[in-house]
């Protein structure tokens, strides 16, 4: 009996047919399930908020804090992150200030990750704030109230901590990762190639040696021991404390628990949460059980601030902040030639825009990336005058695209200078032949057809290698030297890639002026002749409606002052996905030399 053929057709078109019914189908169930939703939450958009009168805001300061802000969903928990940035916090601050809704601000600081020089921006806006007659509550309650915590905190009026909480008075130091004798051990050889004289580019150092230079000693010490001058002075400043009694204290350990505190001065007392509240309560004129209009800061400032910069941009802004933040690169995340360039151009060519402010906070990175990124600061700079501001670090590339800039400011604190380049080049050869049994033979044309890491450099391609970075870390120099009107040999001397503290760098001449943002932004309106400022930031906020509709749907879900993150459907995350997508399609180092991570 002979088989009985089906033809392709037959089979191909029902079967497609089918398919795309079910996916129509399914986009149907998604948009009435979509549409019940935005129906349940009112408008498509984001409410306005509505601010009581006699107003606490409730600060809490958790997690990283950026230059800019961000809401993302994140795919690995399906939870919305929500990063304030410290633009919205500053504005949200200052706005506070002379709003005569708000009472005060209750100060509650978690495990916040952020520089010194952005905790010490924070810190000179609280007290700012004070200078208003509101009062301000520090609370810290967390297992550790860590030193960065507490320093900022130590802004407030009043500061306590909870009754059991330990507390880190501890001084500053740092701890570094070497990883020669691991990689001794796997057989794998790193070749480095540093800047002529660049005995501070310390970056490359963990991978040859076993501790650090003397060179990398030297600046370490510098560096911490600067920054820890800065941060007794503050806090003896506002604590009535004298700083050399600060430093006994952490010398001695004297401090461990929140309790010790007190008889220290540093705190001004413990108590558990309901007593912080019953205080608020008497503040503001409240029976000490009355519920309290407690507005949550966050939203506060983010939601002011995103009305204050959809204003200003229809309203001829006279002066253009552009935020330029993560590790130097052509594209992609972080600071990128490609989006800085572009922000630059488009600032330059707004004709109501007078000055340009560049916030950097970067470590370095591309050294091809910071030369075009230097090169649109300089042409800015001939018809508008830029004033760079620096946040936690500006160093190496980060510092290099600051050159060109008219004036700059740094905190003390800021991670600064590190004028210097190197490359890095592994051979694994070795390791792939003795642990795993690979060999390696080659055929070329030429004398450097084949340069690869499964064979020692040559000296003459070492040599080659080394004139690259050398002409790099001449132009850096160049660079240097022209921006701030120095002599070529004087920069010489204060860079071989040596960091600087913000203080020490006004010092030697690579920065101006001591300060943050508000300052940079002043001087700039100043210069240029602007009496009412009208400030634009830039990247331009843009209102991302799915996202916030996700926070909606949090806020109803969620009605306590700090929510937790909301929960999403992995069939509603991979949609929004797919729109985000839809929306979207519409070499040698001059980096820091390490990373220092402070509590």
């Amino acid at each position: 009996m002979s088989e009985k053929k089906i033809s392709f057709g037959k089979i191909f078109w029902p079967s497609f047919l089918a398919v795309f019914i079910m996916s129509v189908i399914g986009l149907l169930i998604f948009a009435l399930i979509l549409g019940g939703v935005i129906g349940r939450f009112g408008e498509f958009g984001p409410k306005p908020l509505a601010v009581k009168n006699n107003t606490v805001l409730h600060m809490t300061l958790d997690g990283q804090i950026n230059e800019k802000s961000s809401v993302e969903i994140d795919a690995s928990s399906l939870s919305l992150s929500d990063n304030i940035g410290l633009s919205d916090v500053l504005f949200g601050i200052e706005l506070a200030k002379t709003d005569s809704k708000i009472k005060g601000i209750f100060l509650e600081i978690g495990d916040l990750s952020c520089g010194y020089a952005t905790a010490r921006e924070i810190r000179n806006a609280l007290n700012d704030f004070e200078t208003s007659g509101k009062f301000i509550v520090a609370y810290n309650a967390g297992e550790v109230i860590t030193q960065k915590e507490y320093y900022i905190a130590s802004a407030a009026n009043e500061v306590y901590g909870f009754p059991s909480s330990m507390m880190q008075f501890v001084g500053l130091g740092s701890e570094l990762t070497f990883y020669k004798n691991t990689l001794d051990k796997l057989e794998v050889e790193v070749q480095v190639v540093r800047g002529k004289n660049n005995d501070f580019k310390s970056a490359v150092e963990p991978f040859f040696r076993e501790y650090m230079s003397d060179s990398s000693r030297l600046q370490m010490t510098r560096y911490v021991t600067s920054m820890w001058e800065d941060v007794r002075e503050e806090i003896a400043k506002d604590r009535k404390v004298k700083p050399a009694r600060l430093n006994e204290i952490a010398d001695s350990l004297l401090i461990r628990r929140a309790s010790d505190a007190i008889s220290h001065h540093l705190l001004d007392g413990v108590k558990y949460r309901d007593e912080i509240i019953s205080l608020i309560n008497l503040k503001i004129g409240n029976e000490v059980d009355d519920k309290i209009n407690f507005q949550d800061f966050q939203k506060y400032a983010k939601k002011k601030f995103y009305k204050n910069q959809a204003i200003t941009k229809g309203s001829d802004p006279t002066i253009a902040v552009i935020l330029a933040e993560g590790e130097v690169s052509k594209d992609g995340d972080g600071l990128t030639s490609n989006d800085i360039c572009e922000l630059l151009i488009e600032a330059r060519k707004n004709p109501s825009i007078k000055t340009i402010v560049l916030r950097i906070n970067s470590p370095g990175g591309s050294a091809l990336a910071s030369e075009e990124i230097w090169r649109e600061v300089s042409i800015t700079n001939k018809t508008k005058k830029v004033v760079v501001s620096m946040g936690d670090v500006a160093a190496s590339g980060g510092y290099y695209i600051a050159t060109p800039a008219s004036y700059i400011f740094a905190e003390p604190s800021t991670i600064t200078g590190s004028i210097g380049v190197f490359g890095m080049i592994p051979y694994t050869g070795k390791m792939l032949e003795n642990k795993l049994g690979l060999t390696f033979d080659r055929v070329a044309t030429n004398k450097f057809s084949v340069m690869s890491m499964n064979r020692k450099m040559t000296k003459d391609e070492f040599a080659i290698v080394q004139e690259e970075v050398d002409t790099i870390y001449g132009t850096f120099l160049n660079r240097v030297a022209a921006g701030r009107k120095m002599k070529l040999e004087k920069v010489n001397q204060i860079a071989r890639g040596r960091v600087w503290t913000g203080k020490d760098a006004k010092e030697i001449g690579l920065v101006d002026e001591l300060g943050g943002l508000k300052n940079a932004i002043a001087y700039a309106a100043k210069q240029a002749g602007i009496k009412e400022p009208k400030v634009l930031y830039y990247p331009l906020r843009k209102e991302d409606k799915w996202l916030d509709l996700f926070e909606q749907f949090e806020e109803e879900n969620n009605a306590s002052v700090k929510s937790p993150s909301i929960k999403l459907p992995v069939e509603l995350l991979n949609y929004y996905n797919q729109l985000k997508a839809l929306e979207n399609k519409m070499g040698i180092q001059a980096r820091l030399p390490f990373d220092i991570s402070f509590k």
